[in-house]
């Protein structure tokens, strides 16, 4: 599986669902929602702050607070199993909320949207970064990359 540039970055955040594992403790191993307030709920070591945090430096907390008295020597490893969706508003078919894939683009994210209406401006999206508080215009492109969270929104055009 080819890695998405930028994806050892990608920080989590709420609607994320990660797939934790603690080697060798199927108990304490399993599927996790990163919830509204941006905690995951864990056995024994209880709520785990990961929003914006990697997934690399979240399991090196979870490494280091199961090591604080619970196991000895444990080994975490935490992947991403569903990234938050994003949405898609305006001159769209079909606008709404969409699963995130991974190398997604902001035409793809129209077609999922099943495409432009016949008043869609097609020249610009309007594009809201999860935890941004203003949306930008951005020229659309064809690599014009959507990103988990994203908010896009597609003008109309004026004749």
């Amino acid at each position: 599986m080819a890695v998405e540039p930028g994806a050892e970055n990608y920080q989590l955040g709420p609607g994320d669902k990660i797939k934790l594992t603690v080697f060798n403790e199927e108990t304490l191993s399993g599927e996790f929602s990163v919830g509204s307030e941006g905690t995951i709920s864990l056995p024994l070591i209880g709520e785990v702050v990961a929003k914006n945090k990697t997934p690399q430096s979240l399991a090196t907390e979870v490494q280091s607070k199961l090591a604080d008295g619970y196991l000895r020597d444990p080994k975490v490893s935490v992947e991403i199993s569903a990234y938050r969706p994003f949405f898609i508003l305006g001159e769209v078919k079909a606008p709404g909320q969409y699963p995130y894939a991974s190398g997604m683009t902001v035409l793809n994210a129209i077609a999922t949207a099943q495409g432009f209406t016949p008043r869609a401006a097609k020249k610009i999206a309007y594009v809201r970064r999860a935890g941004a508080t203003q949306e930008v215009p951005m020229a659309l492109t064809p690599d014009l990359r959507v990103m988990p969270g994203d908010t896009i929104r597609l003008g109309e055009r004026y004749f």
